[in-house]
């Protein structure tokens, strides 16, 4: 697949669509290589994992919602290997769901801004 596979609209002439949609998707490749040069899995491992969840039931058919199965996949992987419980992925990601609302505009986001810190 091409970088400009299923990219919608027209771009000028030698542009070529991101690799990422958004800023998130690249976060969890970069954090799924990082992880994986820990030697916290091995790649089959993970190529397992991501398998399992593109397959599930609803995936789209176009592709879009990969980065969300890669996602999923990473928060399963960490789960299984007792890495990070769901339930911390959850509580860690509705903190710094808290800190962007609680963030002025245009200042970054730090986890500190959260006004219900995780115990």
């Amino acid at each position: 697949m091409s970088r400009r596979d299923g990219f919608v609209g027209d771009l000028p002439p030698g542009v070529d669509a991101p690799v990422f949609a958004e800023p998130w998707q690249a976060e969890a490749f970069a954090m799924t290589v990082a992880l994986h040069d820990k030697r916290l899995f091995s790649w089959s491992e993970w190529a397992q994992a991501l398998s399992e969840e593109v397959k599930r039931p609803g995936a789209a058919a176009d592709g879009h919602d990969y980065y969300e199965h890669w996602l999923a996949a990473l928060e399963s992987l960490l789960a299984t290997k007792g890495l990070a419980a769901k339930s911390d992925v959850d509580a860690m990601a509705e903190a710094w769901e808290r800190a962007a609302h609680a963030t002025p505009h245009g200042k970054p986001i730090l986890l500190e801004n959260d006004p219900q810190p995780i115990r």
